[in-house]
């Protein structure tokens, strides 16, 4: 089965599955089993979730992960999962479905999966209110899950296909790719502490002079661009 339709498939039947199908999608898709979870519409248990962390250090590392090209990413990557703790003994029982359905609150579980809130997110390229209106169940474009899907280190057409929206060409305005939210996905269980010692890495390799003000960056092109079919999107001009 392809993995947009696998996906596709979690988002509609997930509630009926069991922990051992759940940790099969994950593996297969190469996602954290809280976010099979949150597409499946059961909940997350606390331990797969961040611990409490401050919220500025938080927003500090998401913003300076994004001056790191991709070798640079993959080496942050590296360092950032060497300082997560230790895996414990995976969750066993029956998940339980949380109390509602549908893309916004999948994406809303995707978000929190990770620590963030709309205010801890890098830049998207989206503002915050388009963000915010993608929570609360108004209708998403293309264009907003390609900027979205890069943060949370998901594939676009993987979103796309949760998201019940057919591929087609669209005007891209996406400025973070899913290395980035790669990134991200391994500091799930940073301390504030982890935090502030990866802001610290994500400087030394991306060689990173820091202002105290926020500074726009465009970083290069993300290598799955140049895999993708001609004229799945267009970048904006």
């Amino acid at each position: 089965m392809p993995r947009a339709e696998m996906l596709s498939k979690l988002a509609i039947e997930g509630r009926r599955y069991d922990l051992a199908r759940l940790r099969e999608v994950a593996e297969e898709l190469d996602l954290p089993i809280a976010d099979t979870l949150a597409v499946a519409g059961l909940s997350v248990p606390a331990r797969l979730l961040p611990p409490p962390r401050d919220h500025r250090a938080l927003r500090e590392f998401a913003y300076r992960v994004t001056h790191c090209d991709h070798a640079q990413l993959a080496s942050l990557e590296a360092y950032v999962a060497r300082l997560a703790p230790a895996d414990v003994a995976q969750e066993d029982g029956v998940p339980t479905a949380s109390a509602e359905a549908g893309f916004a609150n999948i994406l809303a579980g995707l978000i929190r999966n990770r620590g963030f809130g709309v205010m801890e997110l890098p830049f998207t390229g989206l503002s915050r209110s388009t963000i915010n209106g993608m929570l609360s169940g108004r209708r998403h474009t293309l264009q907003q899950l390609k900027a979205i899907s890069g943060p949370l280190g998901w594939k676009f057409e993987y979103l796309a296909a949760v998201a019940g929206e057919p591929l087609e060409a669209f005007n891209d305005c996406s400025v973070l790719c899913r290395h980035v939210g790669k990134v991200y996905v391994a500091a799930i269980p940073l301390t504030t502490e982890h935090l502030i010692d990866a802001c610290a890495e994500a400087d030394r390799v991306s060689g990173r002079r820091y202002t105290g003000a926020w500074q726009p960056w465009a970083g290069p092109r993300c290598p799955d661009e140049a895999r993708q079919a001609p004229g799945e999107n267009r970048r904006s001009t």
